[in-house]
């Protein structure tokens, strides 16, 4: 059978048509070929929600809110959304309104509670909850801070006028000639800055060497600390420990007057021979510089050696 013109123009508008409400549909968050459910949910505020916006369950994405119409000459506001999911939940479960973000808008959220008695049906009505945003949040903990901060102005205003008023004409000059030299010993500052700015540049090759020498000294440095951690720092200490405890016991010794050191220290007499002999042969050291001829004889032609004369400054 020959199909006509017309025939196949009257299918293609049809599919037109067809394809067309399947696209427009599609666009604005419906799939005609899902089972989707309907459900409602009254606000007094809707916070700025839209249609369109994104209905969640614990995050996930499962529908959008199709339309947001006022319920009553009050100004309630009825939203209908749409779920596409097979996810059971109650009648009793909630249905949020929360933002997205900071500057983001807002979105619709369930709050799913597990009641299989109740199981919420297309053309339910939901609960519904505001939560408060993040800017509201906000509000709420300035608004103390504020009043006490115009407070703070205020008691700031008024102490600076009993100053001003405080203050005699002879005071406000010499403050006012404090703020000019400390103006002077700004600039003096900043040019001095300058300076070293100058002297930093005129520098920078030798900075960097330094900081290099710097830098091969602290490398050297954590070798040397390798170094000392490999040392056995127990058997050191014992070492240590038996070396004082030797000279402890040497010290006792020489304070009981044992040894020749403590014989030294401790024995009197001991003490008073060593001074006498010191004291003789300083004796007789200077009696040798003084009369070397009473210790020397010397006779080159094998005369008789002179008789000894005791000279006038010869020690008794």
């Amino acid at each position: 059978m020959k199909i006509t013109r017309e025939v196949k123009t009257g299918i293609l508008a049809v599919s037109a048509i067809l394809l067309f409400i399947f696209g427009y549909n599609f666009l604005n968050g419906k799939n005609l070929l899902d089972s989707e459910r309907t459900y409602y949910v009254v606000y007094d505020d809707v916070e700025g929600l839209i249609p369109s916006s994104p209905v969640t369950i614990n995050g996930l994405i499962v529908g959008k809110v199709k339309a947001i119409d006022f319920l009553n000459k009050k100004g309630s506001l009825i939203v209908t959304f749409n779920v596409n999911s097979d996810f059971a939940f109650s009648k009793s479960s909630f249905a949020q309104i929360h933002g997205t973000g900071l500057i983001g808008g807002k979105s619709l959220s369930i709050t799913p509670v597990y009641d299989q008695t109740q199981t919420a049906k297309s053309g339910d009505t939901l609960p519904g909850k505001v939560e408060e945003g993040l800017l509201d949040i906000v509000t709420d903990r300035f608004t103390p801070l504020q009043e006490k901060l115009e407070i703070a102005i205020i008691n700031a205003n008024t102490l600076l006028n009993s100053i001003n008023k405080t203050l005699s004409t002879d005071t406000q000059r010499d403050i006012q000639s404090a703020l000019k030299d400390l103006s002077v010993t700004m600039r003096t500052f900043k040019g001095a800055s300058s300076k070293l700015d100058n002297l930093l540049g005129n520098n920078q090759e030798k900075l960097d060497k330094t900081f290099t020498n710097l830098d091969e000294m602290s490398t050297n440095l954590n070798k040397f600390s390798n170094g000392l951690s490999t040392i056995d720092v127990a058997k050191l200490g014992s070492d240590l420990k038996n070396i004082l405890a030797n000279f402890d016991n040497i010290s006792a010794d020489i304070k009981n007057g044992k040894g020749t050191m403590g014989k030294l220290l401790k024995d009197e007499k001991l003490y008073d021979n060593l001074e006498s002999t010191s004291k003789q042969l300083e004796l007789l050291l200077q009696d040798l510089r003084l009369n070397p001829k009473r210790y020397v004889h010397i006779s080159v032609f094998g005369k008789n050696n002179k008789p000894y004369e005791k000279p006038s400054d010869s020690l008794q």
